[in-house]
């Protein structure tokens, strides 16, 4: 290779020297160092500037690095990871860090090793990008299968100067079919002088195939609290002036990356303008809405006052906040009432402490399944706000829809007024009166002074006028009513594919059976709604029936058969004429509906004996089997009857 010329001399024969504010194609310009004393400052991102250089400075990340660790010190080095995990948890920055710990290489140590430090001499150019055998590929935009053959073609040669050849391929996921094919072979069995590091987003879209033949770590994504005390210590490093409560929205609206966490305190650092950065400058600069007003308005929603909360929701959308964004503040304030309600007196509040003394009052005010219930309606509107037209609008439709909810009668309730009698007794009566109601309503207040509740009254009309509507408190019930409205299909698929865990009136729990349809909870969901009139919650979980409904009815065919078949009069009759096979077993008694409940059959009637090949051979007797009888006798065949016919 030609050596670079030196620089012209100038008319007095002194060299003239290249331009201080031009960067070099070999890397030596201003912004690598080599300009002058004039040379401008090039401003690095806190991103870039804090990214992790050694193991030790992964926040969150314990118990993958410890999992290195001894693998490293036991020689137990895997061939390929699998990286996953949010976005700005430091995938990319592991997967580097990983790379030079293969190829660590100092004047003392000569093997892999977590320990970073000092930097060996591979490190640099390794976490520049820049070394000859860690080669990053993008799958984003290298999706093809030329593209992986190129890059497999290449594993065959040995590394250039370093330990490993480490092939980084980012956002794996995104890679065809047919490039993941190509993969499988060297990726089972690569040379021994390969490594493969994947990151992903998206886990679920990678081959199970390919995530067999890797070890796996979920990096974490940060906690707020993590997060806000990792954004304190870069603040102090860089000088900055940013109060723990700025910081505190700053990592909740990072939503756990430590990367956007970065980003946003970059822009609001900048907000300052070299002063200290207010917890108002930040929300103004997010969109978001002051978390004490969002308790106002959750306050006046839950509490029914329609006019209160809307004019609530409309002057901090007014002010600024996004829609979206205060749908989900409500839902986190929410997710908070139900946290304070499980953990009683240990629940603490990571926040100011009126916001904790508020939250813990409101869940006094609310029951668990008001407060799931109202969680349901704002993430339906948060999902409303995201496709709506005018997002604002849709957001004080969601307010109003919570303020309605609370004329409701808690869930808990609502299942006790199914079962109440005619004469009221149990109705419900909402907690919480509203003064202010008595005003604009006197007769309201009349009728209580004299003793009688207008909550009660309401409650009883109701029951008056919805007694048409179906209980649906059991699974007998809904089948019933689903035979009654001729809903086939419907009862089909939940004959089929529902193994019933928990039903009663308002929620409705299964474990789906294999093959079941994908969108099947939203289609009982809605139908028990429209049938009841009520709002159901309606939950796959894992600890349902072991059998769906059509499962059982099969087991139980199975099992009538073969307990027809050994009785000692059938079997005689099948040995009489070979070949000859029970065609039916029938138990009157027994319906379907009765599968659900899990009640036994107690008789059974074995229709016909089917001769196997002659028709001139004669049919069987049909012979009646009493099982309530065989039970009473114990181990002992009860003596069929015979029907001369």
């Amino acid at each position: 290779m030609a050596s670079r010329k030196p620089p012209p001399a100038s008319e007095d024969g002194a060299a003239e020297l290249p331009d201080d504010r031009t960067a070099s194609m070999f890397g030596d310009g201003p912004e690598a160092g080599g300009g002058g004393a004039s040379s401008p400052a090039v401003y690095q991102v806190l991103a870039r500037k804090y990214r992790p250089r050694t193991f030790e400075d992964l926040v969150g990340q314990e118990g993958m690095v410890r999992t290195l660790t001894n693998a490293f010190r036991t020689g137990r080095i895997a061939h390929a990871f699998m990286l996953t995990g949010v976005r700005g948890v430091g995938k990319t920055t592991t997967a580097r860090l990983l790379a030079r710990a293969l190829n660590y290489e100092t004047a003392e140590v000569h093997a892999p090793s977590i320990r970073l430090d000092p930097p060996g001499v591979h490190c640099a150019a390794i976490m520049a990008s820049t070394h000859p055998d860690v080669l990053e590929l993008d799958a984003a935009s290298r999706t093809g299968v030329a593209d992986m053959r190129d890059l497999l073609d290449g594993s065959r040669y040995a590394p250039v100067s370093a330990r490993y050849k480490v092939y980084i391929i980012d956002e794996v996921h995104m890679l065809s079919t047919a490039a993941f094919n190509a993969l499988l072979k060297t990726l089972e069995e690569p040379p021994p002088h390969v490594k493969f590091i994947f990151a992903t987003t998206e886990i679920r879209k990678v081959p199970v195939t390919v995530l067999s033949r890797c070890q796996r770590f979920n990096l974490q994504r940060f906690s707020s609290e993590a997060l806000t005390q990792h954004l304190e210590r870069i603040c102090a490093k860089e000088g900055a002036r940013v109060p723990h409560e700025a910081l505190a929205l700053i990592a909740r609206a990072a939503e756990g990356s430590a990367r956007d966490g970065l980003s946003i305190l970059d822009q609001a650092i900048v907000q300052g303008e070299g002063g200290e950065v207010s917890a108002e400058t930040v929300r103004d600069m997010l969109g978001l809405a002051d978390r004490s007003r969002v308790l106002d308005l959750l306050e006046r929603a839950v509490a029914g006052e329609h006019r209160a909360a809307l004019e609530e929701a409309a002057a901090l959308l007014d002010a600024g906040a996004d829609a979206p964004v205060l749908i989900k503040d409500l839902m986190d304030a929410v997710v908070e009432v139900s946290r304070a309600q499980a953990l009683k007196e240990t629940y603490r509040f990571a926040g100011p402490a009126d916001w904790g003394a508020r939250t813990l009052a409101m869940a006094g005010k609310l029951s668990p399944a008001q407060s799931a219930r109202i969680w349901r309606i704002l993430l339906q509107g948060f999902e409303d706000c995201a496709r709506a037209p005018d997002p604002p609008a849709a957001a004080q439709m969601v307010v109003l829809r919570v303020a309605a909810a609370a004329a409701l009668p808690p869930p808990e309730e609502a299942v006790r007024l199914a079962g109440a009698g005619a004469d009221g007794a149990g109705a419900w009566v909402k907690p919480h009166h509203r003064p202010e109601q008595d005003r604009a309503d006197p007769g309201r207040a009349k009728v209580e002074d004299a003793g009688v509740s207008p909550g009660r009254e309401m409650a009883n009309a109701s029951h008056e006028a919805d007694s048409h509507q179906p209980r649906l408190a059991s699974m007998r019930d809904i089948m019933a009513e689903l035979d009654r409205q001729r809903q086939i299909d419907l009862r089909y698929e939940i004959e089929q594919f529902v193994r019933p865990a928990e039903v009663d009136f308002g929620h409705f729990r299964y474990t789906a059976a294999p093959g079941a349809p994908a969108d099947l909870a939203l289609k009982i969901r809605r139908w028990l709604e429209h049938a009841s009139g009520v709002e159901w919650e309606v939950l796959q979980s894992g600890d349902g029936a072991p059998e769906s409904v059509a499962e059982k009815r099969a087991r139980l065919k199975t099992e009538r058969h073969s307990a027809a078949e050994a009785h000692p009069r059938i079997r005689e009759a099948l040995r009489v004429f070979p070949g000859s096979r029970v065609l039916k077993v029938d138990d009157p008694e027994t319906a379907d509906i009765d599968l659900i409940e899990e009640q036994a059959a107690t008789t059974l009637t074995v229709q016909g004996v089917e001769p196997a090949d002659d028709p001139s051979q004669p049919v069987g007797n049909v012979v009646h089997v009493d099982f309530a009888a065989h039970r009473g006798a114990g181990d002992a065949h009860p003596e069929p009857e015979e029907d001369d016919e």
